[in-house]
């Protein structure tokens, strides 16, 4: 799981900063600037989660098994979140990416919940 984790979130951190420079200097020109601020919060949000799974990989050690439930719940969100946004961006808005979206959402919100959880301390079985 350790090593997946890292290998997507290498790569999703090197398709972020290409996205983001896509964004800013081939995007800039063609979209209007609503979409182009929604292309913006895209790579902001998958950002972050980037970041977020590893900081999990370095302190997994220290928290339940939990932690890899917020990291898949971490990629699932990126992928329908993000992911979604991009879609719309790139396919002028087309509705059906739209319910993708709040999917991505909520995996981001139940992913943090398990990192929460993931801290709490473990009773050992009696």
């Amino acid at each position: 799981m350790i090593r997946f984790a890292i290998i997507f979130a290498a790569l999703s951190g090197l398709i972020t900063v290409a996205l983001g420079a896509f964004g800013m200097h081939a995007l800039k020109e063609v979209v209007s600037p609503e979409r182009l601020s929604t292309w913006q919060t895209a790579v902001f949000y998958q950002f972050i989660h980037t970041i977020a799974i590893m900081g999990i990989i370095a302190l997994s050690h220290h928290l339940s098994p939990l932690w890899k439930k917020s990291i898949l719940l971490f990629i699932l969100g990126i992928l329908c979140f993000s992911g979604s946004l991009y879609t719309l961006v790139l396919a002028d808005g087309i509705g059906k990416f739209a319910l993708i979206t709040p999917m991505g959402g909520l995996c981001f919100i139940f992913g943090w919940l398990c990192l929460a959880l993931s801290a709490l301390p473990v009773k050992p079985n009696a």
